[in-house]
């Protein structure tokens, strides 16, 4: 089932895409940037979703959170900027297509819409999954029940799409890029705060590793090396895509400052 559900998002993307770009033509509407971010983001997911890796996470802590760091960090992020709704949208018969995006247009879904991806919430969402879900009880219960593994694949990936599609799309109309990097930041030191703790606890905070860890290291050094990869390199991760926003946000205040500047010399000019 799940090697058919990659492979099936896989397809209805790359239909999307050839489909648009014959009508509207190449590059347009989803440009080969969001296309290689998407192929990437689609083989991260492959690669924490992999049986190997899959397997190895139900013994270790530290593959476990290399699986989570793939799904939120790397994999969620490159498919949300991808444009997979648009691709979604022109996969679908053009019947279809009109009709999804009449019901989508409508006042309640679209204010249902907004308010789910409105920066603040998405915010809120990846933070209460990624805390939550390292609660000891729930932690336990998803590597001891399938299910449960499952669906906290589901809301680490879910939330963190929404989170950075939130932040990359908002700034069309809800916020700046000046709000973007505050969640993002925000974000990097929650994230980090969590890590530092898995780091530095003098306990074993999972149990079920206690009897299912076989390595060269013990099983609280596994969380400690866990905790270690959430704080550093996942912290680097925000940092950057941080970093970046706030260039973008530097280059628009230039730009809108310029432009602000220029209104009264045009305005001049066309008196005299």
């Amino acid at each position: 089932m799940l090697v058919s559900s990659l492979a099936a998002l896989a397809i209805v993307y790359a239909v999307g895409v050839i489909r648009l770009w014959r009508h509207a033509g190449y590059g347009r509407g989803i440009r080969l940037f969001d296309v290689l971010a998407f192929s990437f983001g689609w083989l991260a997911l492959v690669v924490a979703l992999s049986p190997p890796l899959d397997e190895l996470s139900e013994r270790s802590q530290m593959a476990h959170m290399i699986q989570h760091e793939l799904l939120m960090v790397i994999a969620a992020p490159l498919i949300a900027i991808s444009l997979p709704l648009v691709a979604m949208l022109w996969a679908m018969p053009p019947r279809l297509r009109h009709q999804v995006i009449d019901a989508v247009c409508k006042r309640p879904v679209a204010r249902v819409w907004s308010l789910l991806t409105a920066p603040a919430s998405v915010f809120l969402l990846y933070a209460t999954a990624l805390w939550a879900w390292h609660v000891p009880a729930l932690y336990d219960a998803a590597l001891e029940h399938e299910p449960v593994h499952i669906l906290q694949h589901i809301c680490f990936f879910g939330t963190a799409a929404l989170f950075w599609w939130g932040i990359a799309h908002g700034r069309y109309g809800r916020v700046g890029y000046g709000a973007a990097v505050v969640y993002v930041f925000a974000t990097a030191i929650h994230s980090g705060v969590l890590g530092a703790l898995l780091t530095f606890s003098p306990n074993l905070l999972y149990l079920p590793y206690a009897v299912h860890h076989h390595s060269n290291t013990s099983a609280l050094e596994d969380q400690q090396l866990a905790g270690l990869l959430m704080w550093i390199p996942a912290g680097i991760t925000f940092i950057a895509g941080g970093l970046i926003l706030f260039a973008a946000w530097l280059r628009e205040s230039d730009k809108h400052t310029r432009y602000g500047a220029a209104l009264p010399a045009t305005s001049t000019r066309v008196e005299g």
